[in-house]
């Protein structure tokens, strides 16, 4: 499809402001013909259109360029601070959404050291929701440690471990795989106090090797790829608003 007009706005912009990402990895999904407008593929960067008289979907999915509450998914890489702004110029996750329109906000914290799910919104109800313990939405990690892993962990820590700031449970442990050096195991927990998955295994004398938070509730990491954006699915917004109990 090719530019038909002068009037209207940028393709590439209208998706941006609706959450798909940077304007540059909008400009590469569109170079992708991941973009379609009233059903017909776009590949040219040149295209102006009026949103608000044409559908645009990326991959199917119909986006909603004017909604004023906007969730992205974001798999934050390591060395990353949680926080849209740093004094000392540390790389930040407010670097990464820097160009965009609205005033975004993290959903809880993960350390400099982990990676993975982040949830950023402008929709302080759901923000609220996600992190109030009372509505206990689960967050699922993959955590690296060394082999062998011991055979009692598992009960260790979902009957609980004591930590300086009170007991700590989780809600689910599995080993997902097992070498002769390191093991990768699932776990799940519903509570958010600071460094709490680092300080059972510290206090249970077993050190992490690499940390990934791959889930938050229903939502999942899946392939996005470390230093992505995109915008939340409507199906995983349904999903993810009913987990915290927010059921339309």
């Amino acid at each position: 499809m090719k530019p038909t007009s002068e009037e209207g706005i940028r393709l590439q912009k209208i998706l941006a402001a609706a959450g798909i990402g940077s304007r540059r990895m909008c400009e590469e999904l569109i170079d992708e013909g991941r973009v379609t407008i009233d059903g017909k593929v776009v590949t040219s960067q040149g295209v102006r259109v009026k949103a608000d008289e044409v559908e645009i979907r990326v991959d199917g999915e119909l986006i909603s360029p004017f909604s004023d509450k906007t969730v992205l998914l974001f798999n934050k890489p390591v060395g990353v601070l949680t926080t849209m702004h740093d004094e000392m110029h540390r790389p930040c996750v407010g670097d990464y959404v820097v160009d965009r329109a609205e005033r975004l906000f993290h959903v809880g914290r993960l350390d400099a050291d982990t990676d993975g799910l982040l949830i950023l919104t402008n929709d302080g109800q759901l923000a609220n929701h996600l992190t109030h313990p009372t509505f206990g939405v689960s967050k699922t990690y993959l955590v690296r440690i060394p082999a062998p892993v011991p055979k009692d962990i598992g009960k260790q820590v979902k009957t609980g471990v004591v930590l300086d700031d009170g007991l700590a449970r989780f809600d689910e442990f599995r080993v997902i795989n097992s070498t002769k050096s390191e093991a990768l195991v699932e776990v799940v927990l519903h509570e958010g106090r600071n460094r709490i998955i680092r300080r059972v295994f510290e206090t249970l004398g077993i050190p992490i090797r690499g940390l990934t938070r791959v889930a938050i509730g229903p939502v999942q990491l899946r392939d996005l790829k470390s230093g992505q954006l995109r915008r939340i699915s409507s199906g995983e917004l349904k999903a993810l608003r009913l987990a915290a109990g927010l059921a339309e």
